[in-house]
């Protein structure tokens, strides 16, 4: 495995054909999955400049998919139990969410960390499949499900690290990251070619103020970033010492699950 993420070989990106209507119903349910109050058809077409006939066409069959539910009264949709439904087979059926719980388990119990697997869909997207929550009295806002910009944080800057995109091309999405204590893209930039040395990334307060995230990365047998394993503690808790003991342990189960991702 390569260590410098600057020297990944470009792959040749499978040839997709569109195919509107699923896209446009995945983007329907990626919408009301972000929105705080179920939607009316026309609220829905307008945010996603849809076809209001074509949306509400969509809408029903998503809704007798049992994906949305249709309140007749409100004349509103949300997501549906179906889509519970999904997402438990989802995670029934990732060998990776299942090897990684024991072990998230373990290193919560013994580091006193929130311990979490994360799945690295691509620069603008991570979701955490995986947790066992810290036994200090601090609350981190994460659960399983939750989703986050993929360059974000200690997993971000390991996304960009084995991306084979040129760094400066990320530059925009950087600058639309939110953090508790901004850094700029130069030293964003410089940290994250660190990390082909280091083979991990770690996040000293500069996305959630007073904590510290470190991850290490997970390859498949492609050699690609799929996901990341992640700890987050008070930073106070963690010494250097510490760090370099948490690391090289992070590192050892990183391979262990690497092999039962072939």
């Amino acid at each position: 495995m390569s260590s410098d993420p600057q020297v990944a070989p470009k792959k040749k990106s499978p040839r997709i054909r569109p195919v509107p209507a699923v896209s446009r119903a995945i983007a329907i349910l990626r919408y009301l999955g972000t929105v705080r109050r179920p939607q009316r058809a026309k609220e829905i077409s307008d945010s996603l400049d849809l076809v209001p006939s074509t949306c509400l066409h969509i809408l029903r069959v998503l809704t007798h998919e049992r994906l949305l539910t249709f309140d007749q009264n409100s004349k509103r949709y949300r997501l549906g139990s179906g889509m519970l439904v999904l997402a438990r087979a989802v995670l029934e059926n990732d060998i990776f969410a299942q090897t990684v719980q024991p072990i998230l388990d373990q290193v919560a119990q013994k580091w006193r960390v929130t311990a979490m697997g994360v799945n690295v869909q691509d620069t603008d997207r991570m979701v955490v499949t995986s947790l066992s929550k810290s036994t200090l009295p601090f609350r981190l806002h994460v659960d399983i499900g939750s989703r986050f910009p993929g360059l974000i944080s200690s997993t971000g800057r390991l996304v960009a690290a084995y991306n084979t995109q040129d760094l400066d091309t990320l530059k925009d999405s950087f600058n639309r990251l939110r953090w508790d204590n901004p850094l700029q893209f130069s030293q964003w930039k410089k940290e994250v070619q660190d990390v082909g040395q280091k083979g991990y990334s770690i996040d000293w307060g500069q996305y959630i103020t007073g904590i510290a995230l470190i991850a290490v990365p997970v390859f498949n047998e492609l050699d690609e970033l799929t996901h990341t394993l992640v700890v987050a503690g008070i930073m106070q808790q963690l010494g250097q010492q510490e760090i370099e003991t948490l690391v090289s342990e992070l590192k050892a189960y990183s391979h262990q699950i690497s092999k039962s991702l072939i």
